[in-house]
């Protein structure tokens, strides 16, 4: 079993160390200084506990029952019946690779000390993670105002309870502690809040979302191209001096990413009967685009700074030997930014459909309509509009902005909420329907670029676009005839959405965008 190493420090951690952690077990050690902050931390647990000073979840109850005070001799007994009263998540489990990913983050969060954790319980996290025992933790019970109910499941773990996934099964996490020579251990006062209470799972969900957004994104630039290609549309739409003049937010950086994947076509050079311009799906897809990227930036920006900050509640400040209350496990700027990100898509996907549909109309782009070299009675590729029009219709509904609603729960103490995991599960949903809708327009632009390639025999496709064209016809051959086109876009949608066309697509676009490194 191959291990990934990773260092714990004071330098920030980043959304790859996320999805890395994410892939298999993880060797995590400790650099100079952090486990002697984690035990000065804990020493201000104990020191408030002893002398008395009453503190959320330390020696009080949670939520409406922040007024009932926990007898000192009855905290540890508290921690196991706090952990167990909250292991109230519901719906099917997040996948392996979110939750390694949720554990990974919570023990970075624990490492900065800000929650008092015990060693004890942090160091059999650690190794839990490197034996790739991994606690099952369900997809649905945090509001976005910290993970408690879903993270709950990591606590119920180290005290030998519920299930995890180990050895390509789920079973219980006392067997799988057993079988890796792992025992339970008896948690300490705060420490199943210190566990469970901050934002980890919303982290790791939006870390993998946004790996995915970053290769649909690739992939929308290189088709995008394409249909450039297909439609013989003008270049120099993408001239640096016009992105400069009006620098909105991405435009430049969308501009170089396709001045980069047109490198090298003949769309470059004059030609008899080019349009001066053309429709806007094409003429304004720096300009749609760059929103897309600048928005996709601030995510990863914000969930950056979720990943390194300490989002514990109650919140050990060790210098000062301070506990406060905080509300830093309040995500509303993520939630905001994947809201965001769902609207953006939205216009992404309409001008793909809309490039899609003009490819296919013979007086707009010069070829033969619905892109069928028959004629006549033909459907060619028209029949799959309606596909495009219902793949539309559903990225439309998934833009609807889910950080706007919330509920009082908790005794109307939680009467404020952002529903973050509820926007990147959003999101999620929104990526596959856009794969699909990018997968159509390669199809069609694969078909325009064979068709005009028959009256210009000295075609040259950009960089990017000729990966693409080549990639595409090694799975679905020209259509010269009227056949089954559905079949051809699922194997098609298989072959780009693989991690080799994903890498591919990464290797292409390598140092040509900030926005999309």
């Amino acid at each position: 079993m191959t291990h990934v190493a990773v260092v714990l420090s004071d330098k920030p951690l980043t959304l790859a160390d996320v999805t890395a952690a994410a892939r298999g077990p993880l060797q995590i050690t400790l650099a100079a200084g952090v486990r002697e902050r984690m035990m000065a931390a804990r020493s201000v647990v104990d020191a408030h506990l002893r002398d008395g000073i009453a503190v959320y979840g330390l020696n009080t109850g949670l939520g409406g029952n922040i007024g009932h005070r926990i007898d000192h001799d009855a905290v540890a007994a508290f921690q196991a019946q706090m952990v167990r009263a909250r292991i109230a998540g519901i719906g099917g489990p997040l996948s392996l690779e979110t939750c390694r990913a949720a554990l990974f983050c919570r023990i970075a969060g624990l490492a900065k000390g800000g929650a008092g954790v015990s060693l004890d319980v942090f160091d059999l996290l650690m190794a839990m993670l490197a034996h790739d025992i991994v606690p099952v933790l369900p997809s649905r019970g945090s509001l976005g105002t910290g993970d408690l109910i879903m993270s709950m499941s990591m606590a119920a773990a180290v005290i030998g309870r519920g299930r995890v996934y180990f050895g390509g099964r789920i079973v219980e996490a006392s067997d799988a502690l057993k079988a890796t020579g792992l025992a339970p251990v008896q948690l300490g006062a705060k420490d199943g809040l210190s566990v469970a209470n901050a934002s980890a799972v919303t982290t790791a969900m939006a870390a993998l979302s946004l790996e995915a957004l970053g290769d649909l994104l690739r992939l929308h630039i290189a088709t995008s191209a394409l249909a450039f290609e297909g439609y013989g549309a003008n270049t120099r739409i993408f001239d640096p001096r016009l992105a400069a003049i009006r620098p909105a937010a991405g435009q430049e950086d969308a501009a170089a990413l396709f001045r980069h994947a047109l490198q090298n076509s003949s769309l470059h050079t004059p030609q008899p009967g080019r349009k001066v311009q053309d429709a806007l799906s094409f003429r304004t897809l720096a300009q749609v685009t760059g929103t897309t990227l600048a928005a996709y930036a601030a995510a990863c920006r914000e969930v950056e700074i979720e990943l390194n900050g300490a989002a514990d509640n109650p919140l050990v400040l060790v210098d000062e030997e301070e506990i406060h209350s905080a509300a830093n496990f309040h995500t509303p700027a993520i939630a905001l930014a994947f809201d965001t990100l769902a609207i953006s898509l939205v216009h992404l996907a309409t001008a793909s459909a809309q490039r899609s549909i003009k490819l296919m109309t013979g007086r707009l782009s010069g070829l033969p309509n619905y892109l069928s070299p028959v004629g006549g009675s033909s459907a060619g590729f028209v029949p799959m509009q309606k596909a495009l029009a219902a793949l539309q219709a559903e990225i439309r509904l998934k833009a609807a902005p889910a950080s706007l609603d919330a509920l009082s729960v908790s005794d109307t103490v939680e009467d404020v909420a952002p529903m973050t995991p509820l926007t990147i599960t959003k999101l999620d949903e929104q990526i596959a329907l856009c794969r699909w809708m990018i997968t159509l327009e390669a199809m069609f632009a694969a078909q325009a670029c064979s068709l005009r390639a028959q009256n210009e025999p000295d075609q040259q496709l950009g960089t990017a676009a000729a990966w693409l064209h080549t990639e595409i016809r090694a799975i679905v051959p020209a259509l010269e005839e009227d056949r089954e086109t559905g079949p051809d876009a699922q194997m098609l949608h298989d072959r780009l959405w693989c991690t080799e066309t994903a890498q591919a697509m990464r290797s292409l676009f390598t140092g040509v965008s900030a926005n999309l490194a």
